[in-house]
């Protein structure tokens, strides 16, 4: 189901999406991952607001991502709610701290799937600084699954004249990062410092290429 609504979604909105996110992907290495994603992994992106969904629908193309979504996004509407479970969102209720998520994650993963997961949980506030803190689950469910984390950062300019731009980067395998002189709350706090870190570079390296471009970033 999360496969054929996929596809119709992005086939049907192909044409308007050029118009309203004008997508420009930007690499940290292209020879070691681009947009194509082969077999298991998790996607892992700073989070600018609800659309951001959608533009990693249209950056990782060729492959069906089981987002996880906040319970407040289910509960807006009935509506809202049977397309996001038609497109296999994964609900994660935040409120009542269940992690029943985590599993439903692990078994996508382990038959060779793709999560897109947002580490900061919640959408910033006006004046805070981003991203904000990253939560562990992406981390723990990394080091369960052996699913290679892909950092991914966005600059969120869409429905405006600016691209959207998009930079991913290299796999982060969080097994390998592993401590075994640390607990494993020590090593879970430490890999998933490590990636907030990896996904701050990447906002100023896409600064980097940007300006290296040398052209006004409108299209005229």
């Amino acid at each position: 189901m999360a496969f054929l609504l996929g596809w119709f979604v992005k086939l049907t909105s192909w044409l308007p999406q050029l118009f309203v996110f004008k997508i420009k992907v930007h690499y940290e290495d292209k020879s070691v991952q681009s947009k194509r994603v082969r077999g298991k992994a998790i996607i892992a992106s700073n989070h600018r607001s609800v659309w951001d969904f959608g533009i990693m629908m249209f950056v990782f193309f060729g492959r069906t991502l089981r987002c996880v979504v906040a319970e407040v996004i289910f509960a807006r509407n009935f509506i809202l709610k049977l397309f996001l479970m038609g497109l296999g969102a994964i609900r994660v209720d935040r409120s009542s701290h269940d992690f029943s998520f985590i599993g439903k994650c692990k078994r996508v993963l382990d038959r060779g799937g793709v999560v897109e997961i947002y580490p900061e949980s919640r959408l910033p506030r006006a004046g805070e600084q981003t991203p904000l803190e990253f939560k562990p689950s992406t981390v723990y469910l990394a080091l369960e699954s052996g699913a290679p984390i892909i950092p991914v950062y966005h600059n969120g300019k869409h429905f405006s004249k600016e691209r959207t731009r998009v930079i991913i980067g290299k796999p982060i395998y969080a097994r390998e990062l592993y401590d075994q002189a640390l607990s494993e709350k020590e090593n879970i706090q430490s890999i998933t410092n490590y990636l907030r870190g990896r996904i701050i570079e990447l906002g100023k390296e896409l600064e980097r290429q940007e300006k290296e471009e040398g052209r006004p970033d409108q299209r005229s």
